[in-house]
């Protein structure tokens, strides 16, 4: 009567052993079809030239990466540098991909409904009394795209290609989990500063 006990515990055993635990995701296949409704959105806004939902995408959006930022750099970062380095790889496989559809999402989102926007009311006119106010939110804005798409997307796509190995270098993801934290933070931190040009803008 002990081998079907035995048996029966290595069977319930067996599915826990075989999870792929190294198998990374890079896309959240999930999330893609909220990525395309809401870029659906976006366009049927800018083709019907709906300055509300233009305002509730560019507001929205630029708050939620703002946000994000300074919560994964100021937050996120100081707790994860003392982790110990199997536990960063284990946060990084499971934050990591959510990255790749959300922050993409989000800029995209922002600068097109942002200079819908800016074009609509006139403000990209050098005519308009704070041109130089919108000029200097541009050069920030280019920034931190440069830096969120050309630095923090490559830094994600890195951690998540090499947690795909069948033995990931616990101190090369960390050492990139590191440059994608700072990153985010130089970003979050930059971004109150557009916060500050836009509400001048509004309230001028």
């Amino acid at each position: 009567m002990g081998m079907p006990v035995d048996t029966a515990a290595g069977v319930a055993a067996e599915p826990a052993a075989t999870v792929p635990e190294r198998a990374g995701t890079i896309v959240p296949v999930a999330g893609l079809p909220i990525v395309a409704v809401v870029l659906a959105a976006l366009v049927a806004a800018i083709a019907g030239n709906w300055l509300w939902a233009l305002d509730f995408f560019h507001v929205a959006g630029g708050g939620l990466w703002t946000a994000i930022d300074l919560f994964v750099g100021l937050v996120v970062g100081p707790i994860l540098g003392r982790l110990p380095v199997p536990a960063r790889v284990e946060f990084a496989r499971r934050f990591m991909p959510k990255m790749v559809l959300l922050m993409p999402t989000l800029v995209v989102v922002t600068l097109a409904a942002g200079w819908q926007l800016a074009r609509h009311l006139g403000n990209l006119s050098t005519h308009y009394p704070d041109h130089a106010w919108l000029v200097a939110s541009f050069a920030v804005v280019g920034v931190l795209t440069v830096v969120a798409l050309g630095v923090l997307e490559p830094a994600n796509l890195a951690v998540l290609f090499e947690l795909r190995k069948p033995e990931p270098n616990g101190a090369l993801v960390g050492h990139l989990m590191r440059r994608f934290v700072y990153s985010a933070a130089v970003t979050g931190v930059m971004q109150v500063a557009t916060l500050v040009i836009m509400t001048r803008l509004a309230t001028a």
